[in-house]
């Protein structure tokens, strides 16, 4: 089974690594100071069994590694559109795409039923790319719950958590998405086969639009942000208006508001991704995580007062940070000696 990781970031060299670990033909894909400690010594994975060291193919150039059985896209989803083209030299006639990505992914309406089969999403597929370039017919949905960081170039440590739920967008029980349930159990994961796999990909993001927003603008883990009264009770409003949307789509929740509060604070002290990112100077998921919800719900008419408040001051946020980044490069570049003084030194 020929496997390629598209994104071996944190989470997608854990997953990788666990998978060639239990034998799976792996790849990566991959760039910088990472893809090159990879190359020169491998990805060393920490866990709670210890510390291995697992050799995987690694490149920045999809050409060298050609068609693969599953891609596992496991970029940020923002990322996702602008590679795509890249993506292709890996893509043969029965070449699975494994949407490893936070939030709404650019299939979701494919084999959906109803009055809106066959919707493309803008805000998270600009321009429906991924669904003319990958094709909605080679998705099958999985939702990320475990958490991983790169200490250090070529360094994985895992965090918490092995579940990975998986589906395909039709409900169906293929032969591909058995193969892939059995390569993911043999690397010690728990990938249990949804017969609604959108259920479980709103049940992450019901917290993801909330949570994550909420920490990049107030700093807060959410262990803080769940148990301030102000904070939660915004966070509430958030879901409740997502419910509302998803409800007109046939969402079930399997738990309530508070139980996925409750949750989200039971881990503790932790930093969201957005956070993570707005400290690194990164892009924001954004559009995936909230901009994806509020064009939903102007779908079927439903109103997103407060979404829509937050998604203003994060995109608000996002644009003074970068502003900044890029102020403190050209301070940088202005202060730097010229070739021309360097030369009369």
């Amino acid at each position: 089974m020929k496997i390629c990781v598209y994104g071996a970031g944190a989470i997608g060299a854990y997953m990788g690594g666990r998978l060639a670990q239990a034998g799976a033909d792996v790849s990566f894909i991959a760039r910088g100071p990472h893809l090159a400690a990879m190359q020169a010594r491998g990805v060393r994975l920490s866990t709670e069994a210890g510390e291995h060291v697992v050799d995987v193919r690694c490149t920045s150039d999809p050409r060298e590694l050609g068609p693969q059985d599953y891609v596992i896209v496991a970029l940020k989803a923002h990322s996702v559109p602008g590679v795509v083209e890249a993506m292709q030299p890996l893509l043969g006639p029965d070449t699975a795409v494994v949407t490893a990505v936070n939030g709404i992914p650019y299939w979701y309406f494919y084999r959906h039923g109803g009055a809106f089969a066959g919707t493309k999403l803008e805000s998270v597929d600009p321009g429906g790319v991924q669904w003319d370039r990958l094709g909605p017919e080679r998705a099958i949905g999985c939702v990320l719950y475990p958490a991983a960081e790169i200490v250090e170039p070529g360094v994985v440590r895992h965090v918490y958590g092995k579940k990975f739920p998986i589906g395909e967008p039709s409900g169906e029980k293929t032969q591909r998405i058995v193969r892939l349930q059995e390569a993911m159990v043999a690397a010690g994961f728990d990938a249990p086969i949804r017969e609604d796999i959108r259920d479980e990909i709103w049940l992450k993001l019901w917290g993801n639009l909330c949570f994550n927003p909420i920490s990049a603008l107030t700093h807060a883990t959410l262990d803080v942000i769940t148990s301030n009264p102000a904070t939660r009770a915004v966070s509430r409003e958030m879901m409740l208006e997502a419910k509302a949307i998803a409800d007109r789509f046939g969402v079930h929740f399997r738990v309530d508001v508070e139980r996925r509060i409750d949750g989200a604070g039971a881990v503790g002290a932790h930093k969201t991704s957005m956070l993570q990112d707005l400290e690194h100077g990164r892009p924001m998921e954004i559009d995936p995580l909230l901009t994806v919800v509020q064009e939903m719900g102007r779908l079927v008419g439903q109103d997103t007062p407060i979404i829509d408040a937050v998604l203003a001051l994060i995109k608000l946020r996002e644009q003074t940070a970068q502003q900044a980044l890029a102020e403190r490069a050209a301070a940088i570049v202005a202060a730097a000696p010229s070739r021309e003084a360097i030369g009369a030194a």
